[in-house]
């Protein structure tokens, strides 16, 4: 069964803090302009992202920002802090880029966005009782900087947590698939293939009855599963048994409950292949397994409304939508989060494409990353002014720290 779309959300009433923190976006327009540039001309991949981080720390610094740099034992993750509120505001900045295409994720945007929202915040953070706390998260793109620093109490005292994310279109409240990802290997017995091919343990056949498992295991999966892969290394020559081959996949699925259900019968499709040709298996987590998204329809209703009101088209929240992984799935998880995507004419390409790539430095993109800021600045605002909103996320919050 289809679920409708919610209806629209009405335009935010700008006051004058709007306009003041409009103001200050405007004034920091040319520096977090030439950021994104600069992130995108230097694209780094995940947890190297040595000059990424340091640009984006360096510019909130040269602004009055408290920093800590190498958090949570990790090299290229920050934060940075202003005001002292009890209500802190946790905004992330992704600035991790994909291996050979650069950021066709729009990374760059997703990074200067952020930086823009807490510069927007900051001068006004102590007149609204709030902390502005901008987290530099490493490695979205594999690994889960997010979940890291999640384990390691980066988000411990953060009421809210918030980003946008580089789109072809923008979109609102959309879920994500929880992923778990594996290194697999067979290690069998290399033997001459024709002269004594008894004498081999064969680790191809073993990866590809595993494979035929999988496919087979398909019409059984659970609802919204997906399971992918690559074979990495099959055998070194036609003549020799192969004595050892690797893969690297990933399963995902739309529940964290449901990912472990899968993972469960997905390993036992590797087990099989082992079983079947006397091969030893080894299967090596990769980074941290990703949870679904889940976003905070209240905070949702409020960024929309600011999005609108700076003139851009937000479609209504579709339930059924939903993107690919994320790490800010287990921050939501934990913390009332935001994930929105924010758009740009990219002619059509679509994101993990070299294509997107070339549209990250655009005109359109400028724009995006300047209202994406804002729209989050002014989504702050209404959760520091409202009373309802404020008390909500503060009782949530004392929650967490009593459990």
């Amino acid at each position: 069964m289809t679920t409708a779309p919610t209806a629209p959300t009405a335009p935010l009433a700008l006051t004058p803090l709007h306009h003041r923190t409009r103001d200050t976006v405007a004034a920091h327009r040319d520096d977090v302009v030439a950021l994104s540039h600069s992130l995108h001309a230097e694209p780094e991949l995940a947890y190297e992202e040595h000059r990424s981080a340091k640009k984006i720390a360096d510019l909130v610094e040269r602004a009055g920002f408290a920093v800590e740099r190498g958090v949570c034992d990790l090299p290229t993750a920050f934060t940075a802090t202003a005001g002292s509120g009890d209500l802190v505001i946790g905004i992330c900045a992704e600035y991790d880029a994909l291996p050979g295409i650069g950021h066709a994720c729009g990374h760059n945007v997703n990074g200067a966005a952020a930086t823009t929202a807490a510069l927007a915040l900051a001068p006004f953070a102590d007149e609204l009782g709030i902390t502005v706390k901008l987290l530099g998260t490493p490695a979205e793109e594999y690994g889960g900087g997010k979940a890291d620093m999640l384990r390691a109490g980066a988000f411990d005292d953060v009421a809210a947590a918030m980003m946008v994310h580089a789109a072809p279109t923008d979109a609102i409240g959309m879920t994500s698939l929880a992923i778990s990802s594996w290194q697999v290997a067979y290690t069998g017995r290399t033997a001459h293939a024709s002269a004594a091919p008894h004498r081999g343990v064969n680790a191809a056949d073993a990866l590809m009855i595993a494979q035929v498992a999988i496919g087979a295991h398909r019409q059984q999966m659970v609802p919204g599963g997906v399971v992918h892969g690559i074979t990495t290394s099959g055998g070194e020559a036609s003549n020799v048994i192969p004595g050892r081959t690797t893969a690297a996949y990933d399963c995902r699925a739309e529940t964290v409950a449901d990912l472990r259900e899968l993972q469960s019968r997905i390993r036992a499709c590797f087990e099989a292949g082992a079983l079947a040709t006397g091969a030893e298996l080894t299967l090596t987590p990769v980074g941290n397994d990703y949870a679904d998204l889940q976003q905070d329809l209240a905070m949702t209703a409020l960024y929309a409304g600011a999005a609108t009101a700076l003139g851009r088209t937000v479609p209504p929240r579709d339930p059924s939508l939903r993107g690919g992984s994320t790490d800010m799935g287990n921050v939501s998880q934990v913390v009332p989060t935001i994930h929105p995507m924010i758009g740009y004419d990219c002619a059509g390409a679509i994101m993990h494409n070299p294509e997107f790539t070339r549209y990250g430095t655009t005109p359109g993109a400028d724009r995006a990353l300047l209202d994406g800021g804002l729209a989050m600045a002014w989504t702050a605002l209404s959760l520091a002014q409202d009373d309802t909103h404020r008390a909500r996320l503060l009782a949530r919050l004392a929650a967490r720290r009593t459990n």
